[in-house]
């Protein structure tokens, strides 16, 4: 269990917010990468549209570390939270079937080229942002306090902290 006194626990409401930020700073470079014009030129690792998929998996991994880890953990250790966290989780389910749409988008502008694909996936990405960031100063606002205070670490951290692989 995580000590009382805010000693190791703060740390996890700080790296709730720095993979917040991860995610942030991935959708905000794939926008400007598809605003550039670079949506199927080759990018460092491969095409834009790689990377679009990458970072569905990516937020995907962090959302369910979140729901089957941290969120269990939480309710556990804070049941008065249900109510939060059941929202939350629905949140996830709203983003996940954006993230099915930007994923069908992406490999639509990989098969099809053009200009056409990449302004569909730059929407979609928009509106995601919108929804991302909404939702990620609500979690951090209503779980930081408690992550700060009473929630041990454990095997759920990995997903949620480090969702990103490069």
């Amino acid at each position: 269990m995580a000590s009382q006194d805010g000693g190791r626990t703060a740390a996890l409401g700080r790296q709730l917010s720095l993979a917040h930020d991860e995610l942030r700073r991935l959708i905000n470079d794939l926008k400007n990468d598809l605003a550039s014009g670079a949506g199927h030129r080759r990018t460092g690792g491969g095409t834009l549209a790689t990377h679009c998929l990458a970072f569905c998996a990516a937020l995907e991994t962090h959302h369910r570390g979140e729901d089957d880890g941290l969120f269990a953990q939480l309710v556990r250790e804070r049941p008065e939270l249900a109510g939060t966290v059941a929202k939350l989780v629905e949140d996830h389910g709203l983003i996940s079937s954006i993230l099915t749409r930007v994923a069908e988008l992406a490999e639509q502008a990989a098969a099809t080229g053009g200009p056409g694909p990449d302004e569909a996936v730059r929407r979609e990405l928009d509106g995601l942002a919108a929804i991302m960031e909404s939702h990620f100063r609500y979690e951090e606002r209503v779980l930081g306090a408690a992550l700060d205070r009473t929630v041990p670490d454990g095997d759920w951290t990995e997903p949620v902290f480090r969702p990103v692989r490069r």
